[in-house]
C-alpha cells in the first residue's frame, strides 16, 4: 500500500491584476515510491487565472487556453481549474507508480513535475501570461521550459505573430532575432556564442510584449545544445516598425 503524504489544500487567492481580478490555484504533493523511501514523486502547481473584471465571456476564453497549454489538453473548454489540475495530478501519480513498480523494471525512482503560470503585465490591449514547467524523469538533469501567451484583453483570444506583423515579416524579423540572440549570449556567456545554431533562430510564436518591444523565448535545444539553456531575444518597436500592421 503506497503512502500519500498530506497534500496542501487548494488555495484561491483573489488579487487585483491591473484592470482585472485573478485567483491562484496552488497544489503540492510529495509521494514516496514506498514507505521510508527517499525515491519520490515531487509535484507542484501554481496557476493564476482570471476571476473577474473583464467582459463576461473573456475569462472563460483565457482560462480555457491557460488550462489547455498548462496541462497539454486538446480542449480546456468548460472545465474548472481545480478539476483539470486534480485530474492531471491523479494521472501523474498513476503514471509514476506504473512506471516504477513493474516487476523486474528498475524504474526511474524519483520524478519531479512543477508547473507555474502567472500574468506578466499588460501592454495596451494585450495581456501577457507566462508558463514555466520543470520536468525530471531521471538522467543527468531535468528540463526547464518557459512559454508565453499573449491574450487580447477585449476578446480573450490568443494574439499570434500574424496578428501583429505584415505577411512578409518572417525573414526580416528572423535576421534581427539572430543578431539580438547573439548579443544576448555575448552579454551573459560570451564563450557560448559559437554554440548558437543561427539558422534555427526565427519567430517561433513564443513571445511577450511590452512598451520596450517584443521578446522571443527559445527553449533548451531549440537553437543550440542544452548548455545554452533558455535563450531570449528582444527587438524594440522601432526595429519592428517596418513589419508591423
Amino acid at each position: 500500500m503506497k503512502k500519500l503524504l498530506p497534500i496542501a489544500a487548494v488555495l484561491l487567492l483573489a488579487q487585483a491584476c491591473n484592470s482585472f481580478k485573478t485567483s491562484i490555484y496552488e497544489d503540492d504533493l510529495v509521494m514516496p515510491l514506498a514507505e521510508q523511501s527517499a525515491d519520490s514523486l515531487f509535484y507542484s502547481a501554481s496557476l493564476e487565472y482570471v476571476s473577474g473584471g473583464l467582459k463576461p465571456h473573456v475569462p472563460g476564453v483565457i482560462n480555457s487556453t491557460i488550462l489547455q497549454q498548462a496541462f497539454d489538453l486538446e480542449d480546456g473548454d468548460g472545465v474548472s481549474v481545480e478539476e483539470t489540475a486534480s485530474r492531471y495530478r491523479e494521472n501523474l501519480i498513476d503514471e509514476y507508480l506504473n512506471e516504477n513498480s513493474e516487476p523486474g523494471m528498475p524504474g526511474l525512482l524519483t520524478w519531479e513535475d512543477r508547473i507555474e503560470g502567472c500574468f506578466a503585465g499588460i501592454y495596451k490591449d494585450w495581456i501577457n501570461y507566462q508558463l514555466s514547467y520543470y520536468n525530471f524523469r531521471g538522467g543527468a538533469h531535468g528540463i526547464q521550459t518557459v512559454s508565453h501567451i499573449v491574450f487580447d484583453k477585449n476578446t480573450g483570444e490568443t494574439v499570434t505573430e500574424d496578428n501583429i506583423f505584415t505577411g512578409d515579416y518572417k525573414e526580416a524579423v528572423a535576421a534581427l532575432l539572430r543578431e539580438a540572440a547573439t548579443a544576448s549570449i555575448k552579454a551573459d556567456a560570451p564563450e557560448l556564442v559559437e554554440l548558437l545554431d543561427l539558422p534555427s533562430i526565427s519567430p517561433n510564436g513564443n513571445f511577450s510584449v511590452s512598451q520596450d518591444g517584443i521578446e522571443w523565448t527559445f527553449q533548451p535545444y531549440e537553437v543550440g545544445p542544452f548548455a545554452l539553456g533558455i535563450v531570449t531575444a528582444q527587438l524594440s518597436w522601432s526595429q519592428l516598425k517596418p513589419y508591423l500592421k
